[in-house]
């Protein structure tokens, strides 16, 4: 199935978002900084994500899965399928309203790979993807894997 143009720009706005949070942290993650550093409006974020939280859903399943595959091709076992996605919740604590987690969810078909090794893999790839390394300590960050 071909890829629409909508499809493409959202991947491609997605991958950059990716490294905006990488390099400036969920604290830095509003909109409208966001929007002017990605030189991009706050429409077209909001037309692509919807909302904070559903942008950093996004962009955490695709970091997550872009650090998954490399582990899995360094290890010589790519996947056939990876299924990934993410859900935030935003609650209010202390300080105000907060993204508190942040849950992974993996469904993987690696044929050379047994179910442990696939886990342990996924593990390796959930600390090493840069989304993961900007929240944590400020969000929880779990991960489901079904193979």
């Amino acid at each position: 199935m071909a890829r629409t143009p909508d499809l493409e720009r959202r991947q491609e706005l997605l991958d950059r978002i990716v490294v905006y949070l990488a390099d400036h942290g969920l604290a830095q993650a509003t909109l409208r900084p966001m929007a002017r550093s990605l030189d991009v409006s706050i429409n077209r974020l909001v037309h692509h994500f919807g909302t904070k939280e559903e942008l950093l859903a996004a962009a955490h399943a695709a970091c997550f899965a872009m650090a998954l595959s490399g582990a899995l091709a360094r290890n010589n076992t790519p996947a056939e399928r990876l299924d990934v996605s993410a859900t935030v919740a935003f609650e209010k604590v202390e300080a105000g309203w907060r993204v508190t987690t942040s849950k992974l969810t993996l469904k993987g078909v690696v044929p050379s790979l047994d179910a442990a090794r696939f886990a342990e893999i996924a593990e390796g790839a959930k600390s090493g993807c840069p989304i993961s390394s900007a929240i944590s300590g400020n969000v929880a960050i779990s991960l489901e894997i079904t193979t």
